[in-house]
């Protein structure tokens, strides 16, 4: 039966009514979750801050002493430099192998492919835990542990599967009809990924790179059992810290690595924003 013009108003205000409602829920629940995650660090923040020689929350006093001493101690200097070579190291690797292994998993044939997909993703499912014991057991023999290499190797196996997932997302959002059109032109296929696929792919590239970087420099659990007395990343330095010495300089150092961690990914936003905007203006 169709519904009378009367009744129609109403129904519609009903249905806004819900619509809002709905929304409310959402934003509420969303804002709720936010605020779950976002609290602890805002704790750890406020503790770096303090001025006393102990942790303590809400702090009594505040001062910056705590970042001075994080910045002027050469061991956690030296840790955090080592994290930060780590890191651009596995970033540059991970984003080139995961770049290759989602062109192949996109455009390629392979057989069993979705196995080898899923092999890839691997790293995200095994608990860090088994990853860690598995590696020293093969990193041991190899004189690795403690290496510089051995990091690098390993982070860079724990950072493929991000590069692997967002990649092959933008790679699956680039229409093939493009670079077909440039292979009949006479380019070659190294020619149209670097002129064609990657200025589409660029955004999510960088996003990868950036996701591979924090997954690396954020890693605590393989570095621990791969780091040595000389050579200990700062995750694995911040842990021993907790253990052993707990000073607010452990607040200092991990609001450093937060605020990092932030700066890098507004600064994916902003590149995002630019690039996408210069290939929407190319393609108009």
């Amino acid at each position: 039966m169709a519904m009378s013009e009367a009744a129609l108003p109403r129904f519609r205000r009903l249905a806004d009514g819900r619509a809002r409602g709905g929304r409310v829920i959402l934003l509420g629940t969303a804002f709720t979750i936010g605020m779950l995650l976002i609290i602890p660090s805002l704790f750890v923040l406020a503790i770096s801050l303090t001025g006393e020689s102990y942790i303590e929350f809400p702090p009594s006093s505040l001062s910056l002493r705590w970042y001075r001493a994080f910045f002027e101690d050469p061991q956690w200097m030296q840790s955090a430099l080592l994290s930060l070579r780590i890191a651009l190291g596995a970033t540059v690797a991970a984003t080139v192998i995961g770049t290759m292994a989602a062109l192949a998993f996109v455009r390629g044939t392979l057989p069993g492919g979705e196995i080898i997909r899923v092999v890839s993703l691997s790293p995200l499912i095994v608990p860090s835990i088994v990853t860690a014991v598995g590696m020293y057991m093969i990193f041991a023999p190899l004189g690795l542990v403690g290496n510089y290499f051995g990091f690098v190797i390993a982070h860079t196996i724990l950072a493929v599967p991000y590069v692997v997932l967002v990649m092959t997302a933008s790679l699956e959002g680039v229409e093939m009809d493009i670079e077909l059109a440039a292979l009949s032109c006479g380019a070659s296929r190294t020619r149209a990924f670097f002129e064609i696929i990657l200025p589409n792919i660029l955004p999510g590239a960088i996003s990868s790179a950036v996701f591979a970087f924090l997954s690396s420099f954020d890693e605590v659990t393989i570095a621990i059992f791969l780091s040595s007395v000389r050579q200990q990343t700062l995750p694995s330095k911040l842990f021993e810290n907790i253990n052993y010495t707990l000073t607010p300089v452990i607040a200092a150092a991990s609001a450093v690595v937060m605020l990092l961690s932030l700066g890098l990914m507004l600064l994916v936003v902003v590149l995002n924003r630019s690039l996408t905007g210069r290939v929407e203006k190319k393609l108009g």
